[in-house]
């Protein structure tokens, strides 16, 4: 046993089990337990993954937004990906946070996920190369990363009570392998997830003892998403280590009960304390002679707040994926440009990051129209239309278009009220969207919450105004009560009753410049929550005006850029997609600046697949996924050649929901049953083009894009594999592959190697990513690219045998861009 274990043990020895017991769940919403007579400090968990938002959702806590996770996998780049995961490790410090909760590792088995903007990838491959990167990246200064949902939490619809049923061969190999990457990678903390798999609800689930701690060796701690820990001694009996948030009432009082009458051995509490202890002692929160964090922290120095900015910017375009790029439209030549006209929603109102509990609060984000405007500045006028409308819920106040009734500076005042109606709180805020108060709510002893301004017009007309929240709900305007119900909740999702509950507006007639008192009131209860809003939205053009005016705008500039994508009310934790197009009269506004602007470039901003029903009409379309907060400088970078789009699909894109494989999300019955194995993603996409008897189904279409699929400002040429003639069971090998950049610019490439096998006695996908190298080059320049390949790439996970076994006979190894386009192909003897 180390001398670490030794202190454990012994502080462990010291407690009394009324003190085990409390340390097993957390003493508040994102803190958990300390005790000062085991040296035991608080550790503070902060949601993730694009940014470290802290203890409380308080918009004046700023955090720096990165790109989404999406865009981390399109870069397809482990250095950056680690970089950026230093970055992060940097906010955790500076806001007193131990414990970053991400990344998240769960797959996109269906592009109607939800919160697909969170995961990495649809490969397990990919996702666990690049939340390995992350891993290392966070951890590197001292702050633990938190692998989650382990396991099979991969869609939102039922996400807390769903019973995933799938065979052990595909749990293996492909949803518990990036988490298997985790552990390799020295992951410190893993995240149980709310549903269950093969009938046992993960906080109580057998796999968190095998192969997490079992196998792998995992050494760190367990922590419950949050609520998810709802029985006592099955979970205390399961390798479950904390309950969060806390205090968790399954875990007080009940369990010191079950420990006193002998259901649940006092070894198990200590054990669940021995992980809770090692934690601490990693992120410095126990106090011991070398309680100071990694000394790899040394070089993890937070960057400066321009060096952030600019790696944020750099990243933003390297995730860039560029689909297509007809007659070498991209980049635009600045020298040409007198006029563009900038359209959509998204070009003023950047989404840069996914609904739900990963957003946190920018300083300053930067739109494509900024960084549109900046890039062209005194060479081109910028003119803007939005085209159309997409957003369904309504826009909070903000400090430009209201004032604090109490101190008459920028923003809103928000008081909490006791049942007399009493002041118990009183705070000035900068958004009309409250989520929670600065103080810890549960001291309030408050019944209400109000949130008033002194609301400033800047255009005339009938305006929206509302009120968010759940319960008893009013809103008045100058003294006159415009909306007085109860609004009864629609879901207990947690994302749902505590970010985006339901809302309610009203019609009010203003005069530009005149002031209006709004007051937003609503009764608090357990069991909806702390959120509020107070909102308010102009006028609208007639749509077909609003359309016509972007076309005729388009018609008249030399270039048109056209941002597109979703919302928080498609694409946002909590719920499924329902369907995969763009929302509104998106479509349509792309299809008819096109008609009229020969030069038409399309940005896409989503965090998944969308439908582009519209693609042949137009020659540039560059994906942006959620790119963060200088999403408007890297996108301008990319767009007038500062920077190459080097990212590439993490995930496949079909032309019509119809022609994917796997789309329904929905549990039947509770039930949501991963009977296509091992086929997701392109694997599935590859199983449905075969006509042959062995087709698991009809043959479908094949995709709009492959995994993998990204154009650059370059062209290669892929000229030759070299493979060892064999190699050993458990062995890894090396792929030579020989390419050459056969354009007229310096560019990036990511050279992809697949495997396939063309007798097997085994279910095998028609091919699967078995490595990938990025590789740079000049013009003209042959580079032979060696490509890494683990021994894992060879094996299958043998039930009967419960261990990992390898076919012998011949492979094929296939190198490309893609896992559509592999035009190189070469066979390896397995022994």
């Amino acid at each position: 046993m180390s001398d670490l274990s030794t202190q454990f043990d012994e502080r462990i020895a010291a407690l009394t089990l009324e003190q085990k017991i409390r340390l097993l769940s957390g003493a508040s919403v994102f803190r958990t337990a300390a005790e000062p007579a085991a040296g035991l400090r608080a550790m503070v968990a902060s949601d993730g993954p694009i940014g470290v938002r802290g203890e409380r959702w308080d918009e004046r806590d700023t955090a720096l937004a990165l790109p989404s996770a999406t865009a981390m996998a399109a870069t397809w780049d482990e250095e950056l990906v680690q970089r950026l995961g230093r970055v992060l490790a940097g906010e955790a410090r500076r806001k007193g946070v131990h414990l970053l909760l991400a990344p998240t590792l769960n797959l996109h088995r269906s592009p109607a996920g939800g919160r697909h903007f969170e995961c990495f990838s649809e490969d397990p491959l990919l996702t666990g190369r690049i939340g390995a990167a992350y891993i290392r990246g966070v951890q590197s200064g001292g702050v633990s990363a938190t692998a989650k949902h382990y396991v099979a939490n991969d869609s939102e619809t039922e996400r807390l009570t769903l019973d995933a049923r799938l065979d052990e061969r595909t749990l293996r190999e492909v949803y518990l392998a990036p988490f298997e990457a985790a552990v390799a990678a020295g992951a410190w903390t893993v995240m149980s997830a709310y549903n269950s798999v093969n009938g046992t609800t993960m906080s109580e689930n057998p796999l968190l003892a095998e192969p997490l701690k079992g196998e792998w060796g995992f050494d760190g701690m367990v922590i419950s998403d949050w609520g998810a820990v709802r029985s006592t001694v099955d979970s205390a009996l399961a390798s479950q280590d904390l309950a969060m948030p806390g205090p968790n009432a399954h875990w007080g009082e009940p369990l010191l009960a079950a420990v006193r009458d002998g259901l649940v051995p006092e070894s198990a509490i200590d054990e669940k304390l021995r992980r809770i202890f090692r934690l601490a002692q990693r992120v410095g929160a126990l106090d011991t002679a070398d309680r100071a964090t990694p000394d790899s922290t040394r070089d993890c120095d937070p960057l400066s707040a321009s060096e952030a900015r600019a790696l944020l910017r750099d990243a933003a375009a390297r995730s860039s994926v560029l689909l297509r790029n007809e007659e070498n439209l991209l980049p635009l030549d600045r020298a040409d440009l007198r006029s563009v006209a900038v359209i959509g929603p998204n070009a003023a109102t950047a989404r840069i990051q996914g609904g739900g509990s990963a957003s946190v609060f920018p300083a300053a984000t930067v739109t494509p129209l900024d960084g549109i405007r900046a890039a062209l500045a005194d060479i081109a006028k910028i003119e803007y239309a939005a085209g159309v409308h997409v957003s369904v819920r309504p826009t909070p106040l903000t400090p430009q278009n209201s004032i604090d009734p109490l101190t008459g500076e920028p923003g809103v005042r928000v008081r909490y009220l006791n049942a007399e109606g009493a002041e118990v709180h009183s705070e000035r805020r900068l958004s009309g969207r409250i989520l929670e108060p600065s103080v810890d709510a549960a001291s309030l002893d408050a019944e209400f919450v109000e949130v008033s301004a002194r609301f400033l017009p800047d255009v005339g007309g009938t305006w929206k105004v509302g009120v968010v929240g759940l319960g008893e709900v009013s809103l008045s305007a100058d003294g006159r009560v415009l909306i007085d119900e109860l609004v009864q909740p629609e879901s207990d999702d947690p994302t749902y009753v505590h970010v985006s509950p339901s809302f309610r507006q009203a019609a009010l007639d203003t005069r530009p410049g005149a002031p209006v008192e709004l007051v937003a009131r609503r009764r608090l209860s357990p069991t909806t929550g702390l959120a509020v809003a107070l909102t308010a939205d102009p006028p609208r053009r007639d749509s077909e005006d609003e359309l016509a005016a972007a076309v005729a705008l388009a018609k008249s500039a030399d270039a048109a850029i056209v941002v597109v994508g979703t919302t928080d009310e498609i694409e946002s934790e909590g719920f499924d997609r329902a369907e995969l197009g763009l929302p509104g009269r998106q479509d349509e506004l792309v299809a008819a600046v096109a008609a009229v602007n020969p030069r038409t470039v399309v940005l896409v901003n989503s965090g998944g697949p969308v439908l582009l029903p519209w693609l042949e009409d137009v020659p540039a379309v560059l994906l942006t996924w959620f790119p963060g907060q200088e999403a408007g400088d890297g996108i301008a970078d990319v767009l007038f050649g500062a920077a190459e789009p080097t990212g590439r699909l993490p995930t496949t894109w079909g032309a019509a929901a119809a022609d994917v494989p796997i789309l329904d999300t929905a549990p039947v019955e509770g039930v949501l049953d991963y009977e296509e194995g091992l086929h997701i993603g392109y694997r599935a996409w590859l199983r449905s083009q075969r006509s042959d008897a062995q087709s698991a189904d009809g043959v479908r279409n094949p995709p709009l894009f492959w995994f993998g699929h990204g154009l650059g400002y370059t062209t290669w040429r892929y000229e030759g594999v070299c493979v060892p003639r064999k190699v050993e069971h458990g062995q890894p090998f090396t792929v030579q592959v020989t390419v050459r950049n056969s354009g007229r610019r310096t560019g990036r490439e990511v050279v992809q190697v697949y495997l396939s096998r063309a007798e097997s006695a085994l279910d095998r996908p028609v091919r699967w990513l078995a490595g990938y190298a990025l590789v740079e080059a000049q013009p003209g320049e042959e580079v032979t690219v060696p490509v890494a390949i683990e021994p894992r790439a060879l094996q299958h996970w043998s039930v009967s045998a419960r261990c990992w076994g390898t076919e012998p006979g011949e492979f094929t190894v296939l190198a490309g861009n893609s896992a559509g386009s592999l035009p190189l192909a070469a066979t390896i003897a397995v022994d």
